[in-house]
């Protein structure tokens, strides 16, 4: 590839050369870094419009080589009901951190989805029960979807409860899951009496507003609360993020972005209460999960370094089998 040569992916370009388990274990690694300190700390910047938001988050990752990355993305949540577009759309920068040469531009859309629910996955491994076998998801989309797969992944699944404010998309999702994977996935009514059977619980929605209670967890649950990355986006009750152990991908961006943002502001919280970032544990600097009965939160804001990982996976494997088109964006 030339000196000023740009690799442009698309999403199905992006789809064929990455699978979610070596997402998982790319973000694994990134989350590793991260609590080693042996990555520069990721930067987000949220602006909002009336019906959305967009969202530039940027970090600097790599092993043998360096790169810089940057995401720009819009979340327009009623994007598919009323235009037929995806709720979730963008572009990845890609740049050699040594010399700033711009490498790449890839669709967003595959890597989001595949890097949020990877994140789920490394949260679980050290932080649910490794018995667990009965789930709740709450939200049946895509990144519901993506959520149930990364969570089988890592964890001995056998049941499946499927909640969303739209019947008919929970019972597709269960019909479509349960053929996938071969286990138990029914949609569910009651979210309450489904949550507190369940072991693992994730909430991937857009929600607004706070609909998952406290009442709904039982000891020894994980919670994995996904769909809150703009300060008013809302998906668990605040009291819930008491009294049990909370763990957050970035600290400072869950406090602005996340669930522990309205726990903050409802007074119930301070920052010092949160338990640690995922990356230290991963890096071993704190145990995950230290008892079968505490109830632990895991705030998923979407770290930088997550879609870092996994775009560098990508471009480097693109770039080796020749996917893609280049393009001379400076002639």
């Amino acid at each position: 590839m030339g000196a000023q040569d740009t690799l442009i992916l698309t999403r199905s370009e992006i789809a064929a050369v990455l699978s979610l388990e070596e997402c998982i274990t790319a973000v694994e690694q990134a989350f590793r870094l991260h609590g080693e300190g042996k990555a520069a700390p990721p930067g987000v910047l949220a602006l909002h419009s009336e019906e959305g938001a967009f969202h530039i988050k940027a970090g600097i990752l790599g092993t043998s080589r360096l790169y810089f990355v940057a995401k720009g993305n819009t979340n327009f949540a009623h994007n598919p009901q009323r235009f037929g577009l995806p709720a979730i759309q963008g572009v990845i920068m890609m740049c050699d951190a040594a010399d700033g040469r711009l490498l790449a531009l890839l669709d967003s859309i595959e890597i989001t989805i595949q890097r949020t629910g990877a994140a789920t996955a490394v949260a679980a491994k050290y932080l649910a029960r490794p018995e667990s076998r009965v789930a709740t998801i709450c939200g049946c989309g895509n990144q519901g979807r993506v959520q149930l797969r990364a969570l089988r992944t890592v964890l001995p699944l056998e049941q499946v409860n499927a909640f969303d404010l739209d019947a008919k998309q929970a019972e597709r999702f269960a019909a479509e899951m349960s053929a996938e994977l071969g286990i138990k996935v029914q949609a569910v009514t009651d979210l309450g009496a489904a949550a507190r059977g369940s072991d693992v619980c994730v909430t991937c929605t857009p929600s607004k507003q706070a609909y998952f209670k406290k009442e709904y967890v039982r000891p020894g649950t994980f919670v994995a609360a996904v769909g809150a990355d703009a300060p008013d986006k809302q998906e668990l009750e605040p009291a819930l993020l008491v009294g049990g152990k909370l763990v957050t991908d970035v600290t400072e961006q869950c406090a602005t972005l996340g669930e522990l943002h309205h726990a903050l502001e409802a007074k119930l919280l301070t920052r010092a209460d949160v338990y640690a970032e995922l990356g230290g544990i991963v890096a071993g600097r704190k145990p995950g999960r230290t008892s079968a009965d505490e109830v632990i939160i895991f705030d998923s804001t979407g770290m930088a370094l997550q879609d870092a990982a996994a775009s560098i996976l990508v471009y480097e494997r693109a770039a080796a089998a020749g996917r893609g088109m280049k393009v001379n964006l400076g002639g």
